[in-house]
């Protein structure tokens, strides 16, 4: 039996513990492990919280800043007992919940100050633990993002921790652009600082754009045994550099990916989709769920400030209660550059996608929270435009209605690492279209599972995202046949979670 351990900041097998895909990669990888019979240890931060009512097994003591440090590591119980799965957090005072899902820090002032902090105990206390066989024998670490890739850096460095030499590391980058930069020294959050008496070559730790600073991104893909991409056509990204808006990808990066991959470290594996006990909403209900999640989010304190649009926007669906509309378009994402940098930079081009489902009697559906600058433009255009409903805030049932009861789902994704919306709502029969860039390339086939626009420039990927949106509703107007085919097909894609671990094993675990 071979034996894991995952290390993250996000864990979705347990509650409160996710903000983005990261946690559903951490809840869903393990669980196919655990089914070909193998044993996974997962651990990620408590955040001051997730450690409240759980299992104590054992006290940490280490050494940082120069001085002791005892953190405290608790087992968790899972939203899903799995045979073969044992979840963990480690609590330390100074490990605290940010403002991002209770989760992440985010410092405008100095950005990384907080999270660096929580990050270097989290991952030194996972390193004590891990030499103190807490967990047995391991076989190999999988770690995801920067939070977790301070290891590598203890393993290399730190004389304390020589014992992870003989364990496989794996690195799954899910935010490229995330890289975790924090100065070497004269700063609280410094390495010198936290790690005093470590002897280090800042040479191979640094930001290339800030030599002063550690970049731990990089870190993670410079002395990983295995370092992968959630998609193979963002592997293919990764190695170019990034030119925005036009093209994202390497984000600085790009030498190392390169390196990495010529010494056949680098691969490209395609996250996986949940096809089995699926929650899944009856269908007719998405306006009821819509009304439902409108009025829990009016009776929200945090919520107050928008009370008058939400208010407007129940009056807005009221009126598609009882006339559904003959064709929705919904999108359901973070507000960010990422998702929605189109529709920010050429609003024009948004309100013309709308005038066309005027035209056929259809209406735009959005849900979403984030930015503050994304969230005002679509509460000016939802008081503009009669048929564009944003549901601002969060609803995992009204979520789940959305991809059952659209007709095309939107995803303008300036860069996709992999993706997961596309595969939920190709998973309930629903066409997607999408950015080609990234895991969109990988998973929507244009013209046989859904549609896909690009271009080069920037002015050329607008021009074709409208034509293409023309494209779909000609389709699915004029030639039904067609359309009904392009359903049948994306109901019948099929990105399981067995196929990409078995290539885990061959590739990145080498098992």
């Amino acid at each position: 039996m071979n034996n894991f351990l995952f290390a993250a900041a996000e864990n979705d097998a347990i509650a409160n513990c996710k903000a983005g895909g990261m946690g559903d990669v951490v809840r869903d990888v393990p669980r196919q492990i655990a089914e070909s019979g193998d044993r996974v240890h997962v651990v990620v931060p408590s955040y001051g919280r997730l450690h409240q009512g759980q299992d104590f097994i054992t006290t940490l003591n280490f050494e940082l800043r120069g001085l002791n440090y005892t953190a405290e590591l608790y087992q968790v119980k899972p939203k899903k007992t799995i045979q073969n799965i044992h979840h963990y957090v480690i609590h330390h005072p100074e490990i605290e919940a940010g403002g991002i899902a209770h989760i992440y820090h985010d410092d405008p002032e100095e950005p990384f100050f907080t999270d660096a902090i929580k990050y270097f105990i989290f991952c030194t206390a996972v390193a004590e633990a891990v030499k103190q066989e807490v967990f047995g024998e391991l076989n190999v670490i999988h770690l995801h993002d920067w939070h977790s890739s301070l290891l590598l850096f203890l393993r290399e460095y730190h004389l304390r921790y020589e014992n992870l030499k003989k364990i496989r590391f794996v690195y799954s980058i899910h935010n490229l652009a995330i890289q975790g930069i924090r100065p070497f020294e004269n700063n609280y959050s410094s390495v010198r600082n936290w790690f005093p008496d470590v002897r280090y070559d800042e040479e191979s730790l640094l930001d290339y754009r800030y030599p002063d600073c550690i970049n731990l991104m990089a870190v993670g893909i410079r002395f990983a045994d295995a370092v992968h991409t959630v998609s193979p056509s963002y592997k293919e990204d990764v190695m170019k550099p990034s030119d925005p808006p036009q093209f994202i990808g390497g984000e600085g990066l790009e030498k190392d990916l390169q390196q990495a991959n010529k010494e056949e470290r680098l691969f490209g594996i395609l996250n996986g989709c949940n096809y089995k006990n699926v929650n899944v909403e009856e269908k007719g209900h998405i306006y009821r769920n819509t009304v439902k999640a409108l009025f829990k989010w009016l009776q929200e304190e945090s919520k107050k400030y928008k009370a008058d649009f939400l208010a407007h926007t129940g009056e807005k669906i009221m009126q598609y209660v009882g006339t559904r509309p003959k064709f929705i378009v919904s999108s359901v994402a973070r507000l960010t550059e990422q998702k929605f940098y189109f529709f920010k930079r050429s609003p024009e081009a948004f309100v013309e996608i709308l005038q066309k489902l005027e035209k056929v009697d259809g209406i735009f559906i959005l849900l979403g929270t984030g930015a503050p600058e994304y969230e005002e433009l679509f509460r000016e255009m939802s008081y503009k435009h009669k048929n564009f409903i944003f549901t601002n805030g969060q609803s995992e049932s009204l979520i789940d209605s959305m991809y059952l009861e659209s007709d095309l789902y939107f995803m303008p994704s300036l860069f996709e690492p992999c993706g997961i919306s596309q595969m939920l709502s190709m998973r309930n029969g629903n066409p997607c279209l999408v950015h080609h860039t990234g895991g969109l390339i990988d998973t929507v086939k244009h013209m046989k599972t859904g549609f896909g626009f690009g271009g080069d420039k920037y002015d050329e990927k607008i021009a074709d995202m409208l034509a293409t949106f023309d494209l779909a509703l000609d389709v699915f107007v004029n030639d039904k046949p067609t359309w009904k085919k392009i359903q049948a097909n994306a109901k019948k894609a099929r990105f399981t979670w067995q196929k990409s671990v078995d290539a885990y094993y061959s590739k990145l675990y080498q098992l």
